[in-house]
């Protein structure tokens, strides 16, 4: 079974290295810690007096692993959730914060467990999730990868510049929609056809 310091450490994997990308809101990123955590966590790791981007260049895996491990598992109760849950709902809190359980929420009320959407894992949220998992374990983490993917489309289709993370130069699968999906069993993956469907309204 993975420990969360071995989710941990293949997020840090798939996030990748240093990236600055004008079109993503996050800012200055690497390893999928973002310059807007560093600030909010007070991470000046250069000693200058402020947290810039030469502070997340900065940032080693390990000190990644870490401010996930405290601030997007411990923090939000992520250990409270299932295990074979966990993983998914960790990488999505990694790549879009509480609206990883807010995604959860709302997966929640269909399979008849309605909870208030709130993005906070308290009792009633956790309760429901245990309720639902034990009802229907393996349908319910592939129902949550498959609600992150319709997020991910969803996201793509109010902020164009958002596309390209969704669907490739060619056409393809973008890193998101890849990324959700692998959480989710293969037989639910979409077709390259599906995926162009649902894309076409791009352009």
């Amino acid at each position: 079974m993975q420990t969360v310091d071995d989710i941990a450490r293949e997020i840090v994997r798939r996030e990748g290295g240093y990236v600055n990308d004008p079109d993503d809101p996050g800012g200055a990123t690497k390893y999928g810690v973002t310059i807007h955590t560093m600030r909010r966590l007070g991470l000046d790791l250069t000693q200058d007096g402020q947290v810039d981007a030469h502070d997340v260049k900065a940032l080693s895996e390990n000190e990644a692993v870490e401010i996930f491990k405290t601030h997007y598992f411990n923090k939000p109760r992520i250990g409270e959730l299932p295990a074979p849950l966990q993983a998914s709902v960790f990488d999505m809190y990694v790549n879009a914060g509480g609206n990883a359980v807010k995604i959860l929420q709302r997966t929640l009320a269909q399979f008849g467990h309605p909870v208030v959407v709130d993005g906070q894992l308290g009792p009633n949220s956790l309760k429901a999730v245990q309720d639902a998992f034990h009802s229907a374990p393996k349908h319910f983490v592939d129902a949550y990868g498959i609600a992150r993917r319709n997020y991910y489309y969803a996201l793509a289709d109010r902020r164009p510049a958002s596309r390209k993370y969704a669907r490739s130069r060619s056409g393809g699968k973008g890193g998101w929609i890849k990324r959700a999906e692998e959480f989710i069993s293969q037989k639910y993956h979409l077709t390259l056809a599906e995926h162009k469907k649902r894309c076409a309204k791009w352009g």
